[in-house]
């Protein structure tokens, strides 16, 4: 009897009288969030590398101001252009002053936070974000994060697919490793005065909600920078269409942002991102909310489908045929970053829609009128 209602209750590697029970040792709850891994559609076909890491399943670096967690080319080996860093900060805790070898864009998840930075030419940048503003940080470009009273949690990602946060450079790591002597020298401070100095890097730790903005600006001769490091990414009019909307920034709307793009997308349930490709650049992919499954063919007959959820990453090398369709009761959320300034994807419905209709149907041996009906402009997601 236990048998029997384990057999009922518990998926099995089977399809169309083929496959059969798996009886060993397993990770049940793996397998039921990943169906198309257990019984792969019959479309599926050849080696195809992973496409898909959880953050859930990402290590977690643990602070006393908060905490962060990230998916790199160590974590997600094809992950060669775009790296990720799910960070949480306490209310007025901050992620130190630092910068990188590499670009940052981030998208506020929950909460607010104020960022400030200083360009090359002395002009300082001071603003607060909230849930679905971004900001992008060019590269070398010192910056710090303050998370205001709510606390915040942010999606930050990196233009180098093998970057980890856990080499940033950082202003009291900096000063840990330079002599007293010298930081005397170069501040006319006194032994004294740097006596607390910390010994090594803070990276994230406490502090007190700032003030309001207007009053934690600093009074300079410089200038402000001349493009805000800032946009406000939800606040975007969506362009909407049968399954959903679609938000993109890049630098035709967000001129700061010079080698990320990224697009915000919503599927309704029952809806698709519909087959297409990008024809230079990579995708990393991070899902928000909903749950839905992605198909990928990588040409030679290979094809993989892999099923996604709220806090995974996926990614798609450049090229690569794809969709996304939703498979829950609820909207499927998630973003498409590429490390490139402008976004830029090839749609298959279109292709076929501006080619003369008898080479598509005599291709698919389908009749030439449903090429015809084919909508000739482009539709990122369709019903």
């Amino acid at each position: 009897m236990i048998w029997r209602t384990r057999r009922q209750t518990t998926p099995q590697p089977r399809r169309n009288g083929q496959g059969g029970d798996d009886t060993g040792p397993r990770n049940i709850e793996l397998d039921l969030q990943n169906p198309d891994l257990l019984t792969p559609p019959i479309t599926d076909y050849g080696t195809v590398p992973n496409m898909k890491f959880s953050f859930s399943m990402a290590h977690m670096r643990i602070e006393e101001g908060g905490w962060t967690r990230e998916v790199t080319a160590r974590e997600l080996p094809i992950a060669t252009t775009l790296a990720g860093v799910d960070m949480k900060l306490n209310p007025g805790a901050y992620r130190e002053l630092h910068w990188h070898k590499e670009a940052e864009w981030a998208y506020v998840l929950e909460g607010s936070c104020r960022i400030g930075a200083v360009d090359q030419d002395g002009r300082r940048f001071l603003d607060d974000v909230s849930k679905g503003d971004l900001w992008f940080f060019p590269k070398g470009i010192p910056h710090y994060i303050q998370a205001l009273e709510e606390g915040v949690e942010f999606l930050l990602v990196f233009d180098d697919g093998n970057f980890s946060e856990n080499s940033t450079f950082m202003m009291s790591d900096f000063f840990a490793h330079t002599p007293k002597s010298v930081l005397a020298k170069n501040f006319g401070w006194s032994m004294q005065q740097m006596a607390n100095m910390p010994e090594r890097e803070k990276y994230i730790f406490k502090g007190q909600v700032p003030p309001p903005l207007e009053s934690d600006q600093v009074v300079s001769p410089t200038a402000d920078v001349p493009r805000t490091f800032k946009h406000r990414m939800l606040a975007q009019t969506p362009e909407r269409f049968p399954g959903g909307s679609v938000r993109i920034t890049d630098s035709t709307n967000f001129t700061a942002a010079n080698t990320i793009c990224a697009a915000l997308v919503e599927i309704d349930p029952g809806g698709l991102r519909e087959l297409h490709w990008h024809p230079t650049d990579d995708e990393w992919q991070y899902y928000i909310s909903g749950m839905g499954r992605m198909g990928v063919f990588a040409s030679s007959g290979a094809a993989r489908t892999f099923d996604f959820r709220a806090g995974d990453v996926g990614y798609v090398p450049f090229a690569y045929g794809h969709y996304v369709e939703n498979l829950g009761k609820e909207p499927l959320v998630f973003l498409e970053m590429f490390r490139n300034p402008r976004f830029e994807d090839i749609s298959a419905t279109q292709w076929m829609a501006n080619t003369p209709p008898q080479v598509s149907a005599d291709t698919l041996n389908v009749p030439r009128s449903m090429i015809e009906a084919l909508p000739k402009d482009k539709r990122p997601v369709v019903r």
